[in-house]
């Protein structure tokens, strides 16, 4: 089986990120510096924002986008319950409070009427995270942060290349966090970017994410810098390497045919799979929305077939196939409710999609076979495990 296995996720990578990484290798320029630029530069054309600063992970992009945005102790901040750790963990680094929210109905996005309920004296930023890369309904957002003065961030670890009418995610709010880890739309194995169009934003973000220095602390090794730095707050160590960002270069000239290849399988796939009444396909979003296509993930109906979530992924495995779960939600965990009163029950919505979601294989390196293999697989065992309605029962 091994040899034969599709794996969840595989990163697309060639001839033209190898020549990059032995490029800089050459330079002898291995950390921050010209190429970490030029990556900033071009992923900030790409999107559309007027500034991009590259940071380590997504994770530091949000924590520097909270910090920018002047979040402190005592503050709240609005988070999908349904989301991975770090979009909550960054608010708790920062000495506020995650105040965790409902998704909508029927999807995975954070719902803005559950978020407004959730709103208090204290509330100062909220986090919408555009999950498996269907953009939240932004509009909502805008007008509830501007009517509450609120900061809007989004978290866009799945949106790229996204869009909300007409214009990508990463141009609308004033801060939006991306992700280039191994499984992303784009990878430089690890990373992440801060896009904005604020220039006090963009200088903070610059400063913090290398320790509090004050200007072009990485040029103090060459023959342009001086030895001599000031540190001018309590920073963080989150910059991101010339190496990363060399693959981050190459990745992004990719970006749309990567995409393009993406909605390609999707579309495979809800063409088919959607004919499976015991299954219930993703979210497309609306006619305003361009869904990036990070994450395809199926619901079970449970009343219609007579298999756990766990053995579907356990029997798919057993056939080849790689699965995930996206995500446990976070008032699942021990840290949320030990720190923060949150309990099992508090979110139905988040609960009911996190209850029967399989999130299947969907990247660019994909053959057609491959896709015919996942598809196949999952019919044979939902066929197998429908409820059958027996004749003499009518």
């Amino acid at each position: 089986m091994a040899d034969n296995f599709i794996a969840f996720h595989r990163p697309t990578i060639s001839v033209e990120e190898s020549e990059a990484v032995q490029r800089v290798l050459e330079s002898r320029w291995l950390t921050t510096g010209p190429v970490t630029q030029q990556f900033e530069r071009d992923f900030a054309a790409y999107v559309g924002s007027r500034y991009a600063v590259a940071v380590n992970s997504c994770t530091a992009a949000l924590h520097l986008a909270l910090d920018a945005a002047g979040i402190r102790e005592g503050d709240e901040v609005l988070v999908p319950s349904y989301t991975f750790a770090a979009t909550a963990a960054v608010v708790a680094h920062c000495g506020a409070r995650p105040v965790l929210c409902d998704s909508v109905s029927g999807g995975f996005n954070i719902d803005p009427a559950d978020a407004e309920r959730r709103i208090t004296e204290n509330t100062r930023a909220i986090i919408p995270v555009h999950f498996a890369g269907e953009p939240c309904d932004l509009e909502a957002f805008q007008k509830l942060s501007e009517a509450k003065s609120l900061h809007l961030i989004e978290d866009a670890a799945h949106a790229l290349p996204a869009s909300y009418r007409g214009k990508r995610i990463g141009s609308i709010s004033d801060l939006t966090a991306f992700s280039f880890y191994a499984t992303k739309a784009i990878t430089t194995g690890e990373g992440g970017m801060l896009a904005t169009n604020n220039e006090d934003y963009a200088k903070r973000a610059s400063i913090m994410r290398l320790h509090g220095i004050r200007g072009d602390a990485w040029k103090r090794y060459t023959s342009e810098g001086s030895w001599y730095y000031e540190v001018i707050d309590a920073g963080l160590k989150a910059n991101m390497p010339d190496l990363l960002a060399a693959v981050g270069v190459a990745q992004l000239k990719k970006a749309d045919a990567f995409h393009k290849r993406r909605c390609e399988i999707s579309e495979i796939y809800r063409r088919r799979l959607g004919r499976i009444e015991e299954l219930e396909m993703p979210p497309t979003g609306s006619a305003d929305k361009s869904h990036s296509w990070h994450l395809f993930i199926l619901r079970l109906r449970s009343a219609s077939v007579d298999i756990t979530r766990s053995d579907f992924i356990n029997q798919l495995k057993e056939r080849g196939i790689g699965t995930s779960v996206h995500f446990i939600p976070l008032h699942f965990h021990p840290y949320y409710q030990l720190t923060f009163g949150y309990r099992k029950g508090d979110f139905p919505h988040a609960e009911d999609a996190y209850a029967r979601c399989v999130s299947l294989p969907i990247y660019p390196d994909m053959t057609d076979a491959q896709v015919v293999r996942v598809m196949k697989a999952v019919e044979d065992i939902v066929l197998k495990k429908r409820h059958r309605v027996l004749a003499d029962a009518i």
